[in-house]
């Protein structure tokens, strides 16, 4: 099953998560606000905040890749079977320009995916009262565990 053929499975976990923000775990951290969400799309994102800095006044490059991993999972969910959950199998980050300020937006879209996997690529933009640019583009693998194996 390839992106454009992904149906809603899950409309419950659309439902619960556009609009959240977590106060718990490296998301709460971040403070990931889930924007927007679709069967095979989420775009996500978050202020960058003085805790985020690194000593010379950028962002550390783990908070963007903390974001592309919960990104890469959670686009998942609202196309699996209710029950059903996702782990990262693997992910690469290309980190394209140092970010100090404004808000990171991930745009995570599914580019294929079968039962048991799936493909993720993500796009991470910088908002700035100097405008919008790409920061970093990164792409992964899911493994996906359905809900009724669950019992072994």
């Amino acid at each position: 099953m390839t992106a454009p053929d992904l149906k809603i499975r899950n409309p419950g976990f659309i439902e619960f998560m556009v609009g959240r923000k977590s106060d718990t775990c490296i998301d709460g951290f971040l403070g990931i606000r889930h924007e927007e969400m679709s069967a095979g799309r989420l775009v996500a994102e978050f202020d960058v905040d003085d805790q985020h800095l690194s000593f010379i006044g950028n962002m550390h490059g783990g908070c963007l890749a903390a974001l592309c991993d919960h990104c890469l999972g959670v686009v998942l969910y609202p196309v699996m079977p209710p029950g059903s959950w996702a782990a990262t199998t693997e992910f690469k980050v290309n980190y394209l320009r140092p970010v100090s300020e404004g808000t990171c937006r991930a745009t995570a879209t599914i580019e294929a995916m079968t039962k048991r996997s799936a493909v993720v690529s993500i796009r991470v933009e910088n908002l700035t009262d100097d405008g919008t640019r790409l920061v970093a583009l990164a792409q992964g693998t899911c493994t996906v565990k359905l809900a009724e194996e669950r019992l072994d």
